[in-house]
């Protein structure tokens, strides 16, 4: 897949605007954090680590604006800035990761605002390559979990789209198949905006990777079928004792452990908050209009009947049985052992 989003040389900020896939592949361009900010919280760009980068990139962008003020206002305009960014969407911590790491060089660095411009900009590309790089070492590891012939299940998209490029969730496939392996997908269709069908389908088919979409409600039948060698999901967060997905993924979970079915989970370094708990974290909300209506074109719900929409669920440690980074692939226990307050 072509990269979700990226930096132009004329200094703007392109990205896929993803709400119109799979029907038109169409790119936006963006000259200020304002409009990267509601990129985010729209869902033009989705996805835990690509959210992180279109955050950095954001950042950069506010300091190209604030650039020729004196130091002492230019700090109070990133911090407006900062918290406008931060405020988009709750749940994915890669958002918040990357405005603080943006922030630590804007705190430490003693020159002038068109200097430190520069080294924001520099950093967040960076931040985007370092995501692809990310990217294929949880492709390599994740690999080894996965056999000649095995179909892999997958929910929500977690795949290139939602990364700079090559995905997470999808990256063990996408390696797998560069070593030779026959692997294919199933995509749970991913109710209520239909990522798994409209994204996951998209990016598998036009990379000519095997591919077949479920309705949401399919998955523990398809297990119990026999159908489903492996699940691979992405992640928003994890905290000390749970998996944050989209909504949905604790079911599939649970189908897994019911038919003995290995449940994984991709999870980047840049996803992680062992220091927090379930009780820590803000669960996303969204409008319930995704909800009553379908893609907001058809309304299936009567007038009047209100809709929650949670847009992330939490998969407890217990139903994981692994949790591939780019270091490695770890049970729970392991993982905390390796990254907490390392």
């Amino acid at each position: 897949m072509i990269p979700s989003i990226e930096w132009t040389k004329d200094n703007k900020v392109k990205m896929i605007d993803q709400t119109l896939l799979p029907h038109e592949l169409k790119f936006l361009e963006f000259d200020n954090f304002r409009d990267v900010a509601t990129s985010i919280k729209v869902m033009n760009i989705r996805g835990a680590p690509a959210i992180g980068v279109a955050a950095a990139m954001g950042m950069a962008l506010a300091t190209i604006e604030y650039k020729d003020l004196p130091k002492e206002r230019f700090i109070e305009k990133m911090e407006d800035a900062a918290n406008t960014i931060r405020n988009t969407r709750p749940t994915a911590s890669n958002l918040f990761w990357a405005v603080n790491r943006i922030w630590k060089i804007i705190e430490t660095y003693p020159d002038n605002p068109h200097g430190l411009s520069d080294l924001v900009i520099e950093e967040s590309q960076i931040m985007a390559q370092e995501d692809i790089n990310v990217n294929k070492n949880i492709g390599k590891n994740g690999a080894t979990l996965l056999e000649d012939g095995d179909t892999v299940l997958t929910h929500c998209n977690a795949g290139s789209l939602a990364t700079v490029q090559y995905g997470t969730a999808l990256a063990p496939v996408r390696a797998a198949i560069e070593e030779g392996k026959k692997i294919s997908v199933i995509a749970d269709e991913t109710r209520p905006r239909l990522q798994g069908a409209r994204l996951t389908a998209y990016e598998c088919h036009y990379d000519k990777i095997p591919v077949n979409v479920i309705s949401d409600t399919s998955s523990g039948l398809i297990m119990m079928l026999g159908k489903v060698n492996k699940v691979i999901v992405g992640t928003d967060r994890v905290t000390s004792d749970a998996v944050f997905n989209k909504i949905g993924t604790y079911l599939v979970a649970l189908a897994a452990k019911d038919n003995n079915i290995p449940f994984y989970v991709a999870a980047p370094t840049s996803t992680l908050s062992l220091d927090e708990t379930v009780e820590d974290v803000t669960i996303e909300q969204r409008d319930s209009s995704e909800v009553s209506m379908v893609l907001g074109k058809v309304q299936i719900v009567p007038d009047g009947v209100e809709c929650l929409n949670y847009a992330f669920d939490i998969t407890p440690f217990r139903l994981v049985s692994g949790i591939i980074t780019e270091d490695g692939v770890f049970t729970p226990e392991e993982l905390l052992k390796k990254y907490k307050n390392s």
